[in-house]
């Protein structure tokens, strides 16, 4: 869809639209790519991984309770939330990596290249504002239509130009999102958001009309204003992310929403880290999102991985340091931390070959040839080293994959893989993007109260 098309059809679109406990459960589902070649599917994966990676660390700008959550073969997991009065559900990809809460909109909604599963070969369901009786249309006055488009400064170009500024009913200009491998675009609106038996008036959704290889709508649980721990005014979420044999399943863990968060008060069982202040880079405001943690080491099998300190401590310009992404699906690491981690694996593993036309198939590297069955395949052990003393020994599901009859793969992506095809990711912003496929079986807290990320391996079902 052309520029002016886009603009046409949303001017179009204003015209449509009519001018309790703390702790909420929700079901968290993982959201697959639509073949049955593995080599083919894992390929996909790193390349999504690698174009995250690129958005994550070169973000672009323009001017412009508990629920469950599921897993899906195309990487990412899923909640529902319910919008509008009467309440409409619809699907949304969990993002810790963004900010902004949007849905696929109206009737005339249009997705390129959107199907990703066999479950996936509907129609995309959609909100439609003109069904429910509490949509509004942001106006450019109202804050949240800074909040949308990451700006402090007005909105009202028209209304500055108006003699009675104060009559000025100029509507919030439509805002366009880029992730790293699609778009979305589409206007604001105010909107009732429905949790169980509690209802959140005013609530700031996206109503996109248009988007570019996006399964479902997105919210953007990142630390800005728009987010929705933000303007739900979240103490605490927490989350246990199910194994990815269970894609595209029934079988989902929980999404805890926690408006309460006593200070200092640890939740029992868990390791702390603590949250790193966001680097603030002009023209990457992106940055000031992302949940940063402190990685102080990596070792395999014991073994500490030297790696350059600048890599893993984020620097004033943005550049370095670690953030937690459950919209990267494999872990992405700058190419000065990877080569020797990757390496430490080769030198160390023994028993198996190399398995480098598996490599070129998956994008993904070091594999190898291993026998599968005849007694349990071994690698050694990666641990990340976090600040405050926490730890994370990574189950050997976490960063070894079995890929087809006979290999394993290491599922950590860096830039010029040797079957991905993705180019450079670049160095600037973070050097380690920790993914959501190293996170599986783990809960997770992020304690926003008392700023500090907590951990625990378990079982998630």
């Amino acid at each position: 869809m052309s520029p002016p098309c886009v603009l046409c059809f949303l001017s179009f679109l204003l015209c449509i639209f009519p001018v309790i406990s703390s702790v909420l459960h929700l079901p968290l589902t993982h959201f697959n790519t639509n073949s049955r070649d593995p080599y083919q599917t894992l390929n996909s994966l790193v390349s999504s991984s690698l174009k995250r990676a690129r958005h994550l660390k070169n973000p672009r700008t323009t001017t412009n309770t508990t629920t469950p959550l599921f897993s899906h073969s195309y990487g990412g997991y899923s909640i529902s939330l319910s919008f509008g009065t009467p309440p409409q559900t619809l699907s949304f990809i969990m993002d810790t990596g963004s900010d902004i809460v949007w849905f696929p909109c109206t009737h005339r909604y249009v997705c390129k290249n959107c199907s990703f599963s066999s479950s996936s070969k509907n129609k995309i369901p959609s909100f439609i504002p003109k069904l429910s009786s509490t949509s509004r249309v942001v106006g450019c006055r109202n804050p949240q239509c800074s909040w949308i488009h990451h700006t402090n400064t007005t909105q009202c170009d028209e209304c500055e130009n108006n003699s009675n500024p104060q009559n000025c009913t100029q509507v919030c200009p439509p805002y366009f999102i880029f992730y790293g491998s699609g778009t979305t675009g589409g206007v604001a609106l105010s909107e009732t958001l429905n949790l169980g038996d509690r209802t959140v008036a005013n609530f700031l959704v996206g109503c996109s009309v248009f988007s570019s290889r996006q399964p479902a709508g997105i919210a953007g649980f990142g630390r800005g204003l728009p987010s929705l721990p933000a303007q739900l005014k979240l103490g605490k979420f927490s989350y246990c992310l199910i194994s990815r044999r269970f894609d595209d399943s029934p079988s989902s863990s929980a999404l805890i929403l926690d408006s309460n968060s006593d200070f200092d008060k640890k939740t029992v069982g868990l390791t702390y880290t603590p949250f790193l202040k966001n680097p603030i880079v002009h023209g990457k405001e992106a940055f000031q999102v992302y949940y940063y943690i402190g990685l102080r080491k990596i070792t395999v099998g014991g073994r500490r991985v030297k790696v350059p300190y600048k890599y893993l401590s984020p620097g004033n310009d943005g550049d370095g340091g670690t953030i937690v992404d459950s919209g990267s699906t494999f872990t992405f690491m700058a190419r000065e931390i990877f080569e020797p981690v990757a390496g430490e694996f080769v030198k160390q593993v023994k028993n198996y070959s190399r398995a480098r036309d598996v490599e070129v198939l998956t994008g993904l590297r070091p594999c190898f040839h291993v026998k599968v069955g005849e007694k349990p395949v071994e690698f050694p052990e990666l641990k990340l080293h976090l600040k405050g003393g926490a730890e994370m020994a990574l189950p050997m599901g976490n960063y070894f994959m079995l890929v087809g009859d006979g290999a394993a793969c290491f599922t950590v992506v860096t830039d010029s893989g040797v079957g991905g095809g993705e180019g450079e990711v670049g160095h600037s912003g973070p050097a380690v993007v920790l993914g959501s496929f190293q996170m599986q079986n783990y809960y997770v807290e992020y304690d926003l109260t008392n700023e500090r990320l907590g951990l625990k391996q378990q079982l998630c079902i």
